[in-house]
């Protein structure tokens, strides 16, 4: 199992329309989940982080093969898949091309106590 912590910034002005992307995540649920299943991706994570650069989406990925989870969603024709990559695309400024490319983080460091 792989992970990823990273960062990706909500462009000026979306912070609003972000918000929305967010409650009609809560609606499609069960799309979301079936697309994360078929991506082998196990947990993900969003939090908001706000600062005086301006506002970003902090995320966690965790699954078996990441990039090519990532590789997935930037190619997938299921109509959820193609709706996310155009709502991350309008809001993050997140190309199918750049899904496509090395991942957008290096991991450095990994605590888990033993035994847990």
């Amino acid at each position: 199992m792989e992970c990823v912590s990273w960062l990706v910034p909500i462009l000026p002005g979306k912070l609003e329309a972000w918000k929305a992307f967010d409650a009609q995540m809560r609606t499609r649920h069960a799309e979301f989940e079936a697309s994360r299943r078929r991506m082998g991706i196990v947990r993900e994570v969003a939090s908001l982080a706000q600062t005086p650069q301006g506002d970003f989406l902090c995320l966690f990925h965790e699954g078996e093969d990441l990039a090519r989870a990532f590789g997935m969603l930037a190619t997938s024709d299921e109509p959820f898949d193609r709706w996310f990559r155009d709502q991350v695309a309008e809001l993050h400024g997140l190309t199918p091309q750049l899904l496509l490319a090395e991942l957008p983080a290096k991991l450095y460091f990994d605590y888990h106590p033993a035994g847990g």
